[in-house]
């Protein structure tokens, strides 16, 4: 029995172009010697659809492009393509697999457990399955699950968060091997969770599992391929690439004929890889070749400077210097090298002028009143104007160069540096930040110059600015931040883990009175367990005392 696994990257209700692809790597899979194929979860219309799965208009033309898929393959062998369907005579919709052949659809599968946590919503629109089912070829009966439905074993997770148990329940029903197509995100590490987890199924119940998943980026979720198929051991026989479209055949009666793609990246590089496919995707799947952003000597915006480089290629970057009285001759010399090595163009343009003018008219207002951190916003503000008129007039996207740990502090201006069509890093720590670019220096030539990464980082809106003035250090400031927000402790949890409570405090305090910057900030990309994304869902007006919470 050889299988083939369509991992394609679909865009959102690009219905026609995705079905295309379908047809496409079908294809080559069956001219392979595959006997039957599958694709990604909701293949068809691209995950996550979201809300345009209310317009019935958009789920009846997935239909139609599902019927165009089953001609077109008519002649090829068994497609299983997965896509939303309505429930005849009503408007309930499900979460399905289309088995086609011969021209035509012979079954349909639909998803039994429906995830509502984190960046997953399914139950706004989707109606479970009683259970789910399989098909037979070639005397092999093969068992049909969609996602959520394999993460859902009590003796490889702690808890269930369901009642029921598809794979279990395919087990009873004496099937071969279980196949899931699947649109399972991204984030740092989860590859090798996931691979563990179908392992503990596949030994478990002693059934091959295969398992194939979307790739490339929709919006802010990063899905990186490595579909795979494991034996009844629970041994990795074949593996797609990772982070790119791939075509796996995977035979099941002579493994030695499979292919194994090496997907096992150190954590630097599999970020990096994850970070460069949603800004690929994001940018282009929205219309824009080139990218434009401001350069102010500084860590954040040289290492977005060389990801969109090495995403979208020299010649699409653009590198914005605004220099004000307060910016150091050594940041300006800073930026102009790190272009020179990344070989982008750069603009120069100095905001004093503005930054008086800002002054003059302001002045009746502010009569009297000393200088503080509005004049210091100001200038932000002006680099964000800047940068958002060269976006409209020479039709670049603006990306915005703020990392997790800022944003999730409110160190960053709305509607100045946070300004922007994309955060590329918005959900990457400060001390990340550092370890890519050394990772990224390390790989032949050096590209951040070292003087950006060994100087203390400041914003240089004022005299002497240094972003330890107000923040604590960031090696210590990052981990209170991945326990409260990705580990969601509270003040007094935290400070069990030894770190000063007023430091605790202090940090708890300033992401509770940012959230209104970001809910305001542009999407980023997603790549650790808990963004500030969809998946980040906290009130903006609220007296909840979260940080004194036990």
């Amino acid at each position: 029995m050889r299988v083939g696994l369509l991992q394609i990257n679909p865009t959102v209700c690009d219905l026609r172009g995705n079905a295309f692809r379908i047809v496409q790597s079908a294809e080559k899979a069956f001219n392979d010697g595959a006997h039957f194929c599958l694709t990604p979860e909701l293949a068809v219309i691209g995950y996550p659809p979201a809300d345009l799965l209310y317009y019935r208009k958009t789920v009846e033309q997935c239909l139609e492009a599902v019927k165009w898929i089953a001609e077109k393959t008519a002649g090829m062998g068994p497609v299983l393509i997965g896509s939303p369907s309505i429930k005849t005579g009503s408007d309930i919709l499900f979460n399905s697999a289309f088995l086609l052949n011969q021209g035509r659809i012979v079954k349909i599968f639909n998803k039994t457990l429906l995830p509502n946590y984190d960046i997953f919503d399914e139950e706004r629109y989707f109606s479970p399955s009683e259970g789910p089912g399989f098909f037979e070829i070639s005397g092999q009966k093969v068992g049909v699950t969609i996602c959520e439905d394999v993460w859902n074993d009590n003796d490889f997770w702690e808890k269930s968060k369901y009642s029921s148990d598809p794979v279990k329940a395919l087990a009873d029903m004496d099937v071969d091997f279980i196949v899931n197509l699947s649109a399972s995100p991204f984030s740092e590490a989860k590859h090798k969770l996931r691979l563990s987890m179908l392992s503990s199924l596949a030994t478990k119940y002693r059934l091959p599992v295969i398992f194939c998943n979307q790739a490339g980026g929709n919006d802010e979720l990063i899905f990186d391929g490595r579909s795979a198929a494991l034996d009844s051991t629970g041994q990795v026989i074949a593996a797609a690439e990772a982070f790119k479209e791939d075509v796996l055949l995977v035979d099941l009666d002579d493994p030695k004929k499979n292919i194994i793609s090496c997907s096992d990246f150190g954590l630097e590089k599999e970020i990096w890889e994850a970070l460069a496919l949603g800004l690929t995707d994001y940018v282009r799947k929205n219309g824009f070749n080139k990218v434009v952003l401001g350069l102010s000597g500084g860590i954040d915006s040289a290492l977005v400077a060389a990801l969109a480089v090495y995403a979208l290629g020299a010649e699409n970057v653009t590198g914005v210097l605004m220099p004000s009285p307060f910016s150091s001759q050594g940041s300006i010399d800073d930026s102009l090298k790190l272009s020179r090595n990344l070989e982008i163009e750069t603009i120069t343009i100095a905001i004093d002028e503005l930054m008086n003018s800002f002054d003059a008219a302001l002045s009746p207002v502010f009569s009297g009143m000393s200088r503080d951190v509005t004049e210091e916003n100001i200038q932000s503000r002006i680099r964000g104007n800047l940068l958002m008129a060269i976006s409209n007039k020479l039709g670049s996207m603006v990306l915005a160069t703020g990392n997790k740990s800022e944003i999730a502090v409110g160190y960053s201006t709305i509607y100045g540096d946070m300004s922007g069509g994309l955060a590329p890093i918005s959900d990457v720590p400060k001390t990340m930040v550092y370890a890519i670019s050394k990772w990224l220096n390390s790989n032949g030539k050096v590209l951040i110059p070292e003087r950006i990464i060994s100087k203390a980082p400041s914003a240089e809106l004022s005299p002497g600015q240094k972003d330890q003035d107000t923040l604590p250090e960031y090696e210590i400031l990052d981990q209170i931040l991945h326990l409260h927000v990705q580990c969601s402790a509270s003040e007094d949890e935290i400070c069990a883990q030894g770190f000063s409570r007023q430091v605790v405090r202090q940090v708890l305090s300033m992401v509770k009175k940012a959230e209104f910057k970001r809910r305001q900030s542009p999407p980023g990309i997603k790549v650790s367990d808990r963004a500030f994304g969809t998946g980040w869902r906290m009130p903006l007006a609220s007296k909840c005392s979260i940080v004194t919470k036990k």
